[in-house]
C-alpha cells in the first residue's frame, strides 16, 4: 500500500537534495539526513526500506554506523554505500558488514536508480524466501474440490479485496494460516510483507517486545508491527496473547501508531491485521479474559475455516498432495494408499484436522514397508481402537451430567491422552497436532494429571 521509504544520508546538501528529488519523482517516500546522528534519529522514527549512506561524514563515518546497525548480525534493511574517495578496503569492509552495494561519486543517477530498484527487489525476494522456508510444509492455497471449500475460497477472495481487519476462526489444524496467507496474496498488499507472530508461542514477558520492538540510546529492534508495515500481520492464536499486550495492541490499532518499548517517539504504521483463534473470543470477552475493544477491532470481518470432517470428500486429495510433497521435498520413498486404507481415512473424524492428516501421511512414509499402505497400517498410525465400554467413549452420557468445568476437564484429559498415544508419546508432536505451544501444553498436561513419561 505505502511506497518504499528511503533514507538518504550525506553531508553534501547538493547531493542530498538532488537524490531526494530524483527518488521522489520515481514514486519513493524519502527523508534526508546531513550527518550520522540525524540518520540514527530518523531510523528510530520510522524503519527505512532502504538507506543510501555516505561513508565520509564529519561526525560519524558510514562504516561505524553500519557496524552499529548490523550489531554483529544482519542488517534490518538494505544499505547502499556512497563515497567520493572510497578504497577497495573500505568497499570490502562495507560488504562484509552487510551492505548491498557500493557506489562512487560523482553519482550516475541511472546507476543509482537501478541499484536502488535491485536492492529493494532483492530485499523483497529475501523475505519471500524466508517465508517459503518457514512454511515449506504449508499449503500455498486452500485445497479441496468440495462445495464447502469452494465457498470458503470464494468468501476469502471477497474479503481479500477489502482492506479490513479479519478474524479467522476454526479448529486447531484446520488451515487458518493457509487462509490468512491466501487472503494476503489476493489483496492489494500482496507486494508487501506477510509477517507472522504466534501469540501463544511467546512468553508473556517477551510478547510486547516481539510485537512493538524496543530501542535504547544506540540500538533499535523492529517488532512485528514494523516488519509488517505496508503489508499484513498475521497474529496466530490471538486468544493466547496476555492482557497487557492486548491493551497496547488495541491502542496501536486505534491510532495506527505506537511507541517502541523504551522509546519516546510514536511510530506510524500502515498494516492490515489478520488474526486467528480456535477459542470462543466472545465468551472470553464475557469472562473478562480478552479485551472487548480489541475483539471488535479484529472482528470487523469474521471468517470461519471449515474442519476437515466438514469436507471429508477432500481427504484423499489432501493425502495425495502431502505424499507428493514429502516425496519431493524430504526424499521419502513413494507409497500409495490402498482402497481400504483410503476408505478408513475418508471416514475418520480427524480431530486434529489437516495438520493431523499431514502428520499421519509423513509417519506412514517414514515407517516405510511395501509400496501399498494397508488399512492395518492406517489403523496403527491412527491408534483407532473400538471402545469396549462407555468409559472409553469421549461422548459418554456421564460427561453430560457433570458441571461444565469438570466435564471440560474430563474431555480434555481423555482427548489429550488419546492424542498423546497417537503421537507415540511425543509431546512435541502432540503440540503440533493440537496447536499449542509446548510450554503451555506441558502445563496443561500436568494440571490434568497426564503422565508424559508413560509408555
Amino acid at each position: 500500500m505505502s511506497e518504499p521509504y528511503i533514507l538518504v544520508v550525506d553531508d553534501e546538501p547538493e547531493i542530498r537534495n538532488l537524490v531526494q528529488e530524483i527518488l521522489v519523482d520515481e514514486g519513493y517516500e524519502v527523508s534526508t539526513a546531513e550527518n550520522g546522528e540525524t540518520a540514527k534519529v530518523l531510523r528510530k522514527e520510522k524503519k527505512p526500506d532502504l538507506v543510501l549512506l555516505d561513508i565520509w561524514m564529519p561526525d560519524i563515518d558510514g562504516i561505524t554506523i553500519l557496524k552499529e546497525w548490523s550489531d554483529g548480525g544482519e542488517l534490518p534493511f538494505p544499505v547502499i554505500m556512497i563515497s567520493g574517495h572510497g578504497t577497495v578496503e573500505t568497499a570490502v569492509e562495507a560488504t562484509r558488514l552487510g551492505a548491498y552495494d557500493f557506489i562512487e561519486k560523482p553519482l550516475s543517477l541511472a546507476k543509482l536508480l537501478l541499484t536502488v530498484e535491485r536492492a529493494l527487489e532483492s530485499s523483497k525476494l529475501k523475505r519471500e524466501n524466508q517465508g517459503l522456508k518457514q512454511n515449506a510444509d504449508t499449503l500455498t492455497e486452500p485445497r479441496g474440490n468440495s462445495k464447502v471449500m469452494e465457498n470458503a475460497r470464494s468468501q476469502a477472495k471477497r474479503i481479500a479485496s477489502h482492506d479490513t481487519w479479519v478474524l479467522i476462526q476454526g479448529e486447531a489444524g484446520s488451515g487458518k494460516k493457509t487462509f490468512a496467507r491466501y487472503m494476503h496474496l489476493l489483496s492489494a498488499r500482496r507486494n508487501g510483507p506477510f509477517t507472522e507472530m504466534g501469540a501463544g508461542a511467546i512468553a508473556k514477558e517477551n510478547s510486547a517486545v516481539e510485537l512493538f520492538g524496543f530501542e535504547d540510546n544506540e540500538n533499535v529492534h523492529y517488532g512485528k508491527l514494523e516488519q509488517a508495515n505496508g503489508g499484513t500481520l498475521f497474529l496466530d492464536e490471538i486468544a493466547d496473547m496476555d492482557y497487557e499486550t492486548q491493551t497496547k495492541l488495541s491502542s496501536a490499532l486505534e491510532s495506527q501508531a505506537f511507541i517502541r518499548i523504551g522509546g519516546t517517539h510514536a511510530v506510524e504504521i500502515d498494516v492490515r491485521i489478520i488474526a486467528s483463534t480456535h477459542a470462543d473470543l466472545a465468551q472470553l470477552v464475557s469472562d473478562g479474559k480478552f479485551r472487548e475493544d480489541l475483539f471488535y477491532h479484529l472482528n470487523v470481518v469474521p471468517f470461519n475455516v471449515p474442519s476437515l470432517r466438514d469436507h471429508s470428500e477432500d481427504t484423499i486429495d489432501l493425502v495425495n498432495y502431502y505424499v507428493e510433497q514429502f516425496v519431493s521435498r524430504e526424499h521419502l520413498s513413494y507409497r500409495h494408499f490402498g482402497v481400504a486404507a483410503q476408505n478408513k481415512l475418508r471416514h475418520y473424524r480427524w480431530p486434529g484436522n489437516v495438520r493431523e492428516l499431514k502428520n499421519i501421511v509423513q509417519r506412514l512414509l517414514i515407517l516405510g514397508g511395501s509400496d501399498e499402505i494397508s488399512v492395518e497400517e492406517v489403523d496403527a498410525a491412527l491408534s483407532i481402537k473400538t471402545p469396549t465400554s462407555q468409559q472409553n467413549n469421549l461422548l459418554a452420557d456421564n460427561i453430560l451430567e457433570l458441571p461444565l468445568r469438570q466435564a471440560r476437564e474430563q474431555f480434555e484429559r481423555d482427548y489429550l491422552q488419546k492424542q498423546l498415544q497417537a503421537c507415540g508419546g511425543s509431546v512435541g508432536e502432540l503440540a503440533k497436532l493440537v496447536g499449542m505451544e509446548r510450554t503451555n501444553l506441558y502445563r496443561k498436561l500436568r494440571s490434568l494429571g497426564i503422565d508424559t513419561k508413560q509408555k
